[in-house]
């Protein structure tokens, strides 16, 4: 098992899926907007999760039309809900008997701001994602950021993790925090190169 809370986002494979769901990850997050280059679609999504047993199944969306989430949820039977427009979470808590995550991209907000966003919605969520799709390092600025936020609200760092030795670091300095990482294509149909992932997640067996 695991020391920490992980979530699996963009997860678009059953190799990926059974290796983490065995290794103890607790959240296996699935894109379900067809625009998006990790799309899966609900056949592909009952196919995989037919494999899986004790684990999370998130439905991960950057959708902002609340009507139309609704009807592409309606596809997936899933744990959570994720979003990235905090304008959802209200409509989604009433319309929904889930928990909810909300993405924050830490590419558009810069390490003071965050705070604002955190104390905002920390009662309408379950867990706030912190990703980066421009691979921004995890800076002595975050680090002292988190040290306030980690222990009042419930995060996912999913941004400058490269490798064991950052995410060692990460998990001795906040024992709250919980680890966000992505998943990748496969070389071809049942062979995966799992590279860092392996590398972290057996980082944080429990010894």
């Amino acid at each position: 098992m695991l020391t920490r809370t992980v979530k699996i986002s963009n997860v678009t494979n059953l190799s990926d899926a059974r290796y983490c769901a065995g290794m103890g990850v607790e959240m296996l997050g699935f894109s379900i907007d067809q625009d998006s280059p990790n799309y899966i679609s609900p056949k592909k999504f009952e196919e995989i999760c037919s494999w899986l047993a004790g684990v999370q199944l998130v439905a991960e969306s950057s959708q902002s039309d609340p009507e139309q989430l609704l009807k592409s949820l309606a596809e997936y039977p899933v744990h959570y809900v994720q979003v990235e427009t905090p304008g959802l979470l209200t409509y989604l808590q009433s319309e929904l008997n889930l928990p909810l995550i909300l993405r924050v991209s830490v590419d558009t907000y810069d390490a003071n701001d965050i705070y604002s966003i955190l104390s905002r919605y920390g009662d309408e969520v379950a867990y706030f994602l912190l990703e980066s799709d421009a691979n921004l390092e995890l800076t002595e600025d975050w680090i002292e950021v988190l040290s306030k936020l980690a222990k009042e609200y419930p995060i996912l760092i999913g941004f400058g993790l490269d490798d064991e030795v950052t995410v060692n670091k990460l998990t001795d300095t906040f024992p709250e925090i919980g680890i966000a990482l992505r998943g990748s294509e496969e070389i071809r149909p049942g062979y995966k190169d799992f590279g860092s992932m392996m590398d972290i997640l057996e980082a944080l067996e429990e010894e």
